[in-house]
Order: structure tokens, then sequence, then C-alpha cells
């Protein structure tokens, strides 16, 4: 990671504490993006979350969170307050609903108050002790002052900084009304008869911070549950394992396995840790990760991954990976990202906010004027009602939390499927695909071919040894088919003097002091080997949707071998369903074109790009996106890694190379392509939510400011409304953590 100016980059992420609405993220990431040696700063309201690129020796993480606490927040580095997290927000909620009871206790009298003065004693009796303006000042204080603190507080680090956020609309509105109501319960016994009694609004105040609380309560325990799927992916992993150290079977926490352990699991027991069969059989129930209903088979040689469930028989595996490197933690890290970026949708959200406490402070002002002067001469408490009821209704709160909540939720059901989306953007740019470019071999097909032919001019056993040692070196499907079909016919290999892989076309290999070639015609012809009186029986292989490949021994034709590769039982489907949704499908491959063509017809794809070259692969992607195409590429291998990367989403089969996955920003943890179909529909709906809650919280505020002006709103149902908005759009979020596909 680097800047435009070539320097190194590093990442942090720091964990802030008291961001009350959209303007206060906003204000965090303005000040750190101004910072000297920061490239880019991202706060996630939802997430409470700032995410920082800075270039170390310019600016550290002390000074990141100097500037944050300077603006009147708190922070912390991620790491440091992972571990207290869960017990902050628990302490949190706690002091939520402590204030929130004091304030209900003390405001409810207060409410009651009301109805004396809306007359309404006929049907309700309204103690006369209710009524007096002095208890009334004595109920009304301590929710001001008290429940109301934190909202002085932060309303007066906002202004000293330059700016203002819902604190400053909510300490506006509530003052005024409280300050009124002082003003007349001191006031002359003259002027509350000439008011005929005194207008008193201390109930406004106390029932306005009261629910601004119970929101915030609310929307706290809402947004808790957006992250609800780190926190489920994090408790999947077993927290003990049964290791093989001195001879004897010892159980240690799961952090103190080590790279290289042998490690026993025994039916029915979580795997701990990352690692490769040594003995034994069994079948892993690997849904929690990877969203596959079906147990896979596992023996000698398979991996097997942290956090998934041995069915069946006792296994004994290598660790491979632990810690911060196995599989889980590695999905949690992708899935944290994820929710704490910022998709492109949300800058409209973000200016907006950045600019409308200011707008509305002003606004509130003219209809303050227009009331006094204009529409009731001299009234001070309708021209108040007004004022308040357009402070406290315009709180941007809603549109801060429209899109991170919905982008939490999204990824994490998507997490939950099996599918991961490296950050917000991919989330959002996946919907707008309108191509769907498919590699074959590892995607539409099993990616694990067998050996079904051998042709030989040389005796069979002699050839197949020689083929099978060229082929040992290479890591491709089809080599490794080769290999093993020659091991099956018990055959020992020897181990190459000299290998080549060329790309696309095959292998070059020394084998026994003899010169091997396997490959394609291309690689025949470029090496000056003539296997024109093959090509005949290659051509009827491949019609039969079986890829042959040619051998040259000494520089002379020698025979072909041929292998077949399953398609898997789930593409025809999920490439229909793809069809379905209206995205045009297409097979690019490096293999032959009847090869292509054949599983092509199987599958119901029907235009076919074949015998591409990894570099050809990427500019066929770029050839497409010039047709005006937003092209998805779906690959698992080094080859795909180029197309990957120039497509608009990159998408890797999760059980492909780790380059393709690193590469890619979507990663399909199940190995079939209807993990494709879910990742496009999950970004869609996802997509849909986001607008949903944007248009409520614009429409909102669009409605709610004019009827507040025009003094048909009184205060406490302006706070109401505002309380209930920002619930609103989280729980409409939260409707995507329910989501079936």
């Amino acid at each position: 990671m680097q800047a435009a100016d070539g320097k190194p980059l590093e990442r942090a992420t720091l964990r802030i504490t008291g961001m009350t609405c959209a303007a206060c993220a906003n204000r965090i990431e303005k000040g750190l993006g101004r910072m000297p040696g920061v490239a880019a700063a991202t706060v996630n309201l939802a997430m409470e979350t700032a995410r920082v690129e800075y270039v170390p020796g310019e600016v550290d993480l002390a000074a990141l969170q100097a500037k944050v606490e300077k603006l009147g927040y708190g922070a912390l580095p991620a790491e440091e307050a992972a571990d207290a997290e869960r017990e902050r927000r628990e302490r949190e909620l706690r002091r939520q609903r402590g204030k929130l009871a004091l304030s209900s206790a003390l405001s409810l009298p207060l409410l009651w108050a009301m109805a004396g003065h809306f007359g309404l004693t006929s049907w309700l009796y309204v103690p006369s002790l209710f009524m007096n303006p002095w208890f009334q000042l004595a109920l009304a204080t301590p929710v001001q002052f008290v429940v109301g603190r934190t909202f002085y507080v932060g309303a007066y680090k906002a202004l000293r900084n330059g700016s203002a956020n819902m604190d400053v609309l909510v300490a506006l509105g509530t003052s005024a009304a409280y300050f009124y109501s002082l003003y007349f319960t001191l006031a002359p016994a003259a002027d509350a008869e000439a008011h005929h009694g005194p207008p008193l609004y201390y109930e406004t105040s106390a029932v306005l911070i009261t629910l601004v609380v119970l929101g915030k309560l609310l929307e706290a325990r809402a947004k808790g549950r957006t992250s609800a799927a780190i926190r489920s992916l994090m408790g999947l992993q077993a927290k003990t394992a049964l290791v093989v150290r001195g001879g004897a079977e010892l159980a240690v926490p799961v952090e103190r396995v080590e790279v290289g352990d042998l490690v026993v699991v025994r039916p029915g027991e979580k795997i701990p840790v990352d690692g490769v069969v040594v003995e034994g059989a069994s079948a892993v129930d690997e849904s929690m990760l990877t969203g596959e209903s079906l147990p896979v088979d596992k023996r000698a040689g398979d991996s097997v991954i942290g956090a998934t469930i041995n069915k069946h028989g006792t296994l004994l595996f290598r660790a491979t990976r632990v810690g911060q490197d196995t599989a889980l933690a590695q999905i949690v890290k992708v899935v944290a990202n994820a929710q704490s970026s910022k998709a492109p949708i949300q800058r409209v959200a973000d200016r907006i906010s950045g600019v409308f406490v200011p707008i509305v402070v002003a606004l509130a002002a003219l209809v303050f004027a227009g009331w006094y002067v204009w529409f009731a001469p001299g009234e001070l408490t309708p021209a108040l009602d007004a004022a308040i009821a357009v402070l406290v209704i315009a709180c941007p709160c809603a549109l801060g939390l429209a899109t991170p909540t919905s982008i939490m939720a999204g990824s994490g059901r998507a997490a939950e499927l099996g599918v991961l989306f490296k950050g917000g953007e991919h989330l959002e740019a996946a919907h707008r695909l309108d191509t769907i470019v498919l590699d074959k071999t590892g995607t539409i097909t099993k990616g694990k071919p067998e050996l079904t032919d051998v042709r030989s001019e040389l005796d069979r056993d002699v050839f197949l040894k020689l083929v099978g040692a060229a082929e040992s070196r290479s890591e491709h499907p089809l080599a490794e088919a080769i290999v093993a079909g020659a091991k099956a016919a018990g055959l020992t290999l020897s181990t190459p003097s000299a290998f080549e892989a060329v790309p696309g076309a095959g292998v070059a290999a020394v084998v026994d002091g003899r010169s091997v070639l396997v490959g394609t015609r291309r690689l025949m012809e470029a090496r000056g080997v003539d296997a024109r009186r093959a090509y005949e029986a290659m051509a009827r292989l491949e019609e039969a949707g079986k890829t042959a490949m040619l051998v040259a021994v000494d520089g002379r034709y020698a025979g072909l071998v041929a292998t077949a590769d399953a398609v898997r039982p789930t593409s025809k489907a999920a490439i229909e369903r793809l069809r379905a949704m209206g995205l045009a499908v297409v097979m690019l491959t490096g293999d032959n074109a009847r090869t292509a063509q054949r599983i092509a017809a199987e599958v119901g794809v029907d235009r076919v790009l074949a015998e591409a070259a990894p570099e050809g692969k990427a500019a066929e992607v770029r050839r497409l996106q010039e047709q005006g195409r937003k092209v998805g590429m779906v690959g698992d291998g080094i080859n795909d890694a180029p197309a990957l990367a120039v497509a608009d989403i990159g998408m890797a089969v999760g059980t492909g190379a780790d380059v393709a996955i690193e590469t890619a920003g979507v990663a399909l943890m199940r190995g079939d392509l209807t993990a494709v179909a879910d990742a496009i529909e999950l970004s869609r709906r996802t997509m849909v939510n986001i607008r949903q809650n944007l248009f409520w919280a614009l429409a909102y505020n669009a409605l709610g400011i004019p009827v507040a002006a025009a003094g048909l709103l009184a205060p406490w149902v302006a706070g109401a409304a505002m309380a209930l908005s920002s619930v609103s759009v989280v729980l409409n979020a939260l409707r995507l953590q329910r989501m079936k596909l």
C-alpha cells in the first residue's frame, strides 16, 4: 500500500466514542484527513470506527488519537479496544437505561400536567400539584441538566471546533423551552396573568430529552445486532485443541497450537485450526463458513478448516495455519473491513449532513422571526413552539445511519451465506453488473479431472512414466490428474532434473535424461514438433468433452493423453439463474475450443472465448468493458488473477488459489456458481435497502420541517418522530439479516 507520491502507507483502525450523528462522523473524518501524513480517513458512525491510512514517520497512532480527542471524542486502537468492546457496550446500555428510567420517572408527571394545559381535566384527573410551576421546575431541572448533560457537552465541543451536530439542535431546542418556562416561573404575577397563567413548557424540554435518550437506546441495541455476524463468526472458534506432544495427547487452549503440531479431532468435535489430514477419514460440516449444506469427505492429504465440525471418524491432521492466519480469522477480518468501509453512495449523505445542522439552525431562527413578526405578532409562545419543533425534527441522525447500517447488515448476512465482500465499494458495485465471465476449470467444472485416455507410440508404461514425471512439478489440475493416473497404474515416477511451465500451453521437462513436452498444438508448433498426425484423434476426444494433450519425447511426437473434468452439479442451474436475473454469461477458458463448446452446451452458456492465455483473459475482459459492459469475472486459478484484477468486480471461488482470492473483490467460500448469483442478489437487495433508508430519511426531513415551521407539530411530537426515524432506519437495515435467497 503506497501513497500517491510512492511513500509506504500503514493502516490503523480506531474505536471512536462520543459520536451522536452524521455531523460528528464528518467532523472527525475531515479533521483526520487534513492532518499532514494522512492519506485517507473513513469514519463509520454505525460501527463507531475510524480507518486511517497514513505515512509512518510523518504521523503516528498517538497523534491520530490526540486529534480525535481534541475534536471532543474518545479514541482507542481497535486492537486494544477489542477485548473491552462488549463490556463497554453493555456498560453504555446500562447507563442509557438508567438515564431513561430517571428521565421517564420525572417526565411522566409533566406529561400528565399537559392535560391541564389543554383543558382535558374533565375526563382525566390532574393533581393540582402537577400544575404548580415550582413543582414542574423541580422535575424538569434534573432532566435538563443531569440526563441532558451529554447534549450540552457534545454541543460545546462541536461549537468549539467550529461545527454543529445533533447535540447542538437538541441543546438549543430544549434550552429554549426550559429557560422560557423558567422566566415565567420567576416572573411577576402581573406577567403571568397577562398570559392567562404561566405559559410553561417544562414538559416539552423534559419529554424531548426522554424521547431522544429512548431513541439512542433503541438505536444502540439495534446497531449491536447489525454487527452480530462478526460476533457469531468469532464464536465459532473452538476453545481448546487436542495436540500430540511427546507421544501423548494433550488438551491446550487453541491459542497455544503451533504450526506443525499434530492435532486429533474426534467425531462431533470442532476442528480448532487449519491443517492437512495425516491419518483417518471422515465427513466435515463446513456450512458455517462456506454455506455448503452437505458434509465434505476428508482423507489423508485433504485440507481442513478451523471452526468446522468433524462428523464421523477420528482425524489426525497437521496444523498449517493458526491464530490470526486461520481461514476463520481472515474471514472475520474481511467482514470487519467491509462493514467499516464506506460505500460510494454514502458520500451523498455525507455531503448533505455536513451542511445540514447550520442550515437548520438558521432556518429555525427565520421561523421564530416569521412567527413573532408576521404570523403571531408579539407572541413568543407560538414562535418558540415552531422554532423548537424545526430544530428537533431536522436532526440528521437517520441520514447518517442510512448507509452504514445496511452495509453492516448486508455484508454480515453475505458472510453467513459464504460470500465475502472485501469492502462496501464492492458490495455496491456488484449490483451494476450486466455481464458475468466464467472460467471453466474449477469454476464451472469441479476442477478435479481424471486421466481417461493414453495413446502412445512408445511402450505404455514407459510413456506414462515420462509424462507423469514431467507433470509432477506442475500445480495445474490437469497435471494432477495425469500424475494420479500414472500412480494408480502402479508406476514409480522420477523427479525431473529440469522443469518449465509454459502458461496456457503446457510443460517442458527433462526426465531421466530425456526431453519431454506435454501440452497444446501451439506448444508443439512453437518447439518445432510435428504432431499433425494426432490432430484428428485429438479433435474426436475434444468433441467428447475431454481435454487432450500432445506429448513429444526428445523432440519427436510420442503420443497423447486426455483428461475429463466433470461439470459441477449446480453449474447449469446457477447459470440459468444468472440469465434469469438479466445477466449475460460468457465462458472464458484457456482450454481448447471444442472442449469449451461441449461444456458450454451442457451448462447453457451461449458465448465462449477459448484458448485464452492469462494475459489474453484480461484482454477479453477489457474488450467487453470497452463495449460498455459492467463485467464480473469469476475464477479460481493463478492464471485468472489478471482478469480478476481488470474486471469491474473480481469474484474468486474460495476453494481456489490464494492469489486469485487476494486479487478479487469478492471471495466465494462455496465452490460452486450458486454463490455468484447469491452475491449479486445480496448486492441488489442491499442497495434497495440503502435507497429506502436514504429516501425515508430525506423525505422525513423534507416533510417534517415545513410542517414544524407551520406550527402544526408540537415540539415533543417532533422529538418522538426524530427518535423513531433513526430507529426505523436501523430496523429496516436489520431486515437484511433475515434475507432468504
